[in-house]
């Protein structure tokens, strides 16, 4: 690693191999929540400069890792912070579980629509 106290982006970038928009997303704030998506990525200057510290860099290590197999992406920002909140693999396990559970959710959701569709249209075929 470089023996600066601070990077900018691109430095990261290149280091990391993670493209500056991902790193950027990351590093925003959410526009529902108004929270950032990950928190601790950077460390900012009062013009709104990112610099990132070895400690920032480590977490955007374990981001990309929770992300990404290679280039395949696996889970959803939103999971990747609860992932890297919790530092206990009962913490990874039971974000999982959540992540899961709802796409069960919407899924039963989409049946039930689908269900419903299907018996308004087999009434407006009898009429």
């Amino acid at each position: 690693m470089i023996d600066k106290k601070y990077l900018n982006i691109s430095e990261v970038s290149k280091l990391l191999n993670i493209e500056e928009h991902k790193i950027r997303y990351w590093d925003s704030l959410d526009p529902k929540t108004n929270k950032y998506r990950i928190d601790g990525i950077s460390t900012k200057s009062k013009g709104g400069t990112r610099y990132f510290n070895k400690e920032n860099i480590k977490k955007l290590q374990k981001l990309k890792s929770i992300l990404y197999d290679g280039d395949i992406q696996n889970y959803s920002v939103r999971l990747a912070d609860r992932i890297l909140s919790s530092n206990n693999k009962s913490g990874l396990q039971e974000a999982k579980i959540n992540e899961d559970n709802r796409y069960l959710d919407n899924d039963k959701k989409i049946r039930q629509i689908l269900n419903k569709m299907r018996i308004l249209l087999k009434n407006n075929d009898i009429k």
